[in-house]
């Protein structure tokens, strides 16, 4: 039996893209009967939730975990260790870039990508402490996970660890839930308020380049006034320059702006669009573009980051340093490709066979099994 300690404070609250790998990795670490699992939670106000938030067969911890103040202490020492809340363990998994010191358990940190080293521009007060953490964890022996093969060559260059400590580990699709198996594409576009719409899905932020997907869609909607663009998902940090392009935009009014949705509604938008977009200016992995192709939907993103090793053949490709280098060229290369996608039928097609194959080879249960085998290659 393996005692793990999982930081679960990413499943309290509106899951994002970390807390939906967290809740699914955790559910089915949970199933697993090698394996004892004790949920935590770095939050004050949160941990009273963490109960509902986690599956059966997890104990939870409850005791008061005060977020900064902790990142602060862990920064600069190996103090408080995780074991003040948890009791013994042999192994304390942070599923969100940070993993509490310990007395004596193994230490797995994910890293999900290097935006604050590698944009540090497009990363917030907050995030732009993770470099530290990780570095002050893997210094103290802890291995690190990773989503790429990407991502991992970054870990291993940035943070000089040894090879054999990082491990990529790919993310699932997450299947269908009986609530949104009853949203079908009607549905989300009757959400809309139109047949044809592209669909821009997750947390408003700078990396995501919302603001140059709607200087693309400006100039398809010049030529096509039953098109719309959706953008659906809860503000991040700058979100306000996505409000500002948009109020700017010519054709403003085919714009819509959802702001956070449910499960039921978020499958619905998906299989209700003409086409994924995802402009992200640097990637880690990517979910919304798999779950995309896994219900049928064609996907125009940038070959960003670990989007290429991901997605395969699968998407329509946008060169994203030319939306960096020349940001005229850029959005008009970004705008072609929804014009095609949009209205090429054979192209669609074949986008989506290439999409719904590249998607069925990724699955949860997949990424928590190679994890619980992480997790005994670490402790053996």
């Amino acid at each position: 039996m393996i005692r793990v300690a999982f930081d679960a404070t990413a499943c309290l609250g509106v899951r994002t893209g970390v807390g939906r790998f967290a809740s699914e990795v955790l559910e089915r670490l949970a199933a697993h009967p090698e394996l004892e699992v004790t949920a935590f939670a770095v939050s004050w106000r949160g941990r009273d939730a963490l109960v509902d938030a986690v599956p059966p067969g997890v104990r939870v911890v409850t005791r008061p975990m005060a977020a900064r103040p902790l990142r602060v202490a862990w920064t600069r020492a190996d103090f408080p260790c995780i074991e003040s809340w948890t009791g013994p363990v042999d192994l304390v998994h942070g599923p969100n870039y940070v993993v509490p010191p310990s007395r004596h358990a193994a230490r797995l940190v994910t890293v999900h990508d290097l935006t604050p080293l590698r944009f540090p521009e497009l990363a917030n007060r907050d995030t732009r402490t993770y470099p530290a953490l990780i570095a002050r964890a893997v210094r103290a022996g802890a291995w690190v996970q990773t989503p790429t093969e990407f991502v991992r060559s970054e870990v291993i260059e940035h943070f000089a660890v040894a090879p054999e400590r990082v491990v990529a580990v790919p993310y699932g699709v997450t299947p269908p839930t009986p609530e949104s198996d009853r949203s079908d594409a009607a549905a989300g576009r009757r959400l809309v308020g139109s047949d044809r719409y592209v669909l821009a899905l997750g947390t408003v932020e700078p990396r995501k380049d919302l603001t140059a997907l709607i200087a693309a869609f400006d100039v398809v909607a010049a030529s096509d006034n039953e098109l719309r663009l959706v953008i659906a998902g809860q503000d991040g940090w700058g979100a306000d320059a996505v409000a500002a392009a948009r109020r700017d935009a010519r054709h403003a009014d085919q714009v819509v702006r959802l702001g956070h949705v449910d499960e039921a509604a978020r499958a619905a938008l998906l299989r209700g669009a003409t086409v994924l977009a995802y402009p992200s200016r640097y990637e880690g992995f990517g979910l919304p573009p798999l779950e995309a192709m896994d219900v049928g939907v064609p996907v125009v993103c940038t070959d960003a980051g670990s989007l290429p090793e991901v997605l395969g053949d699968a998407a329509h490709f946008v060169d994203a340093d030319l939306l960096r280098r020349d940001r005229e060229a850029g959005v008009a290369s970004l705008a072609e490709a929804l014009r095609r996608v949009t209205t090429d039928v054979a192209w669609r097609e074949e986008l989506v066979a290439r999409g719904r194959t590249r998607a069925a080879g990724y699955t949860w249960a997949k990424t928590a099994s190679a994890i619980a085998e992480l997790y005994r290659r670490i402790v053996g």
